[in-house]
C-alpha cells in the first residue's frame, strides 16, 4: 500500500483496559488469535495495515513479520504459507485482561467475560472475525460463507452471543466440531451479509482498524454474491 493510500494510524490507547472502538478491536484479536502470560500479550495478524493498528493501540513497537505454515481452520490435512505479524505487549496489561476479559492465562481456561467492550460492539467482532474467523464466496451457492474456528468452544459461544445482540439481525448455526479437532459455526443461510459486512466494518476507514486483506475479501464475496456495493468495506 503506498503511503497516499495508506489508512490512518489509531492512537495509543492511554489504558488498554478501557472500553473504547480501539481496545475493542485490539483484545478482539487477542481472543481470536492470541496468548496471554502474566507479564506478556501476544497478538497475531496476517497483514501489515492489521499489524501496524495493533501495534499503534499498544504504543508497541512494530510486530515481526515472518511466513508462518497455517494448518486450514477446517481441514488439518490443509496448509497455507502466509504471512504473520506477532506482536508483544510487556507488562501489567496481560495479567489485568486475564482478570477484567476471563481471557485465558498461561494455557487456564478463560470465561470470556467481554461485558465491559459490549458498548463497541462492532469493533469487537471484527476483531474477532479477522483473528478466528474465514470468509468465502461458495459459488455452488452463490453465496457468501462467513464462519468463525477456534479451539475453545466458549470462546465460540461468547463470539455468537455477540452476534445475537448485534445491530443488524445476525442468525447463526450450532457449534460443530471441525476435523482439526478444534469447533466452528457459521452464520445462517438466511444470514444478511451484506448488512453484516456493512456493519461489522463502519468507521473503520476512519479509525485505521481493520485487515485490508479480510475487508476486501468479504467485500468482494459480497459483490459477487449480491451485487451489491458494501460501503464500508469498499469505500
Amino acid at each position: 500500500m503506498s503511503d497516499a493510500g495508506k489508512a490512518p494510524v489509531p492512537d495509543p490507547a492511554p489504558d488498554l483496559l478501557a472500553a473504547t472502538p480501539a481496545t475493542a478491536y485490539f483484545w478482539g484479536r487477542v481472543a481470536g488469535d492470541g496468548d496471554l502470560e502474566p507479564d506478556c500479550v501476544t497478538v497475531r495478524a496476517g497483514d501489515e495495515q492489521a499489524a501496524d493498528a495493533l501495534a499503534a493501540v499498544a504504543g508497541a513497537d512494530r510486530a515481526d513479520h515472518t511466513v508462518a505454515a497455517r494448518e486450514s481452520a477446517h481441514d488439518a490435512s490443509v496448509v497455507r504459507y502466509e504471512d504473520e505479524y506477532e506482536l508483544r505487549v510487556f507488562g501489567a496489561p496481560a495479567e489485568r485482561a486475564g482478570a477484567a476479559f476471563g481471557l485465558p492465562v498461561d494455557g487456564e481456561p478463560g470465561g470470556y467475560r467481554l461485558d465491559a467492550l459490549v458498548v463497541h460492539r462492532a469493533p469487537l467482532v471484527r476483531g474477532l472475525l479477522e483473528a478466528c474467523g474465514t470468509v468465502c464466496f461458495r459459488e455452488s451457492a452463490n453465496a457468501v460463507g462467513v464462519s468463525f474456528v477456534h479451539d475453545d468452544e466458549r470462546l465460540l459461544e461468547s463470539v455468537r452471543t455477540l452476534l445475537g445482540g448485534a445491530g443488524p439481525d445476525v442468525p447463526t448455526d450450532d457449534l460443530a466440531e471441525t476435523s482439526a479437532g478444534g469447533y466452528w459455526f457459521g452464520l445462517a443461510e438466511d444470514a444478511d451479509t451484506a448488512a453484516f459486512a456493512e456493519w461489522v466494518y463502519a468507521g473503520s476507514d476512519e479509525s485505521g482498524l481493520y485487515s485490508e486483506g479480510r475487508r476486501r475479501k468479504l467485500g468482494r464475496s459480497v459483490e459477487r454474491a449480491t451485487g451489491e456495493t458494501v460501503g464500508a468495506v469498499l469505500p
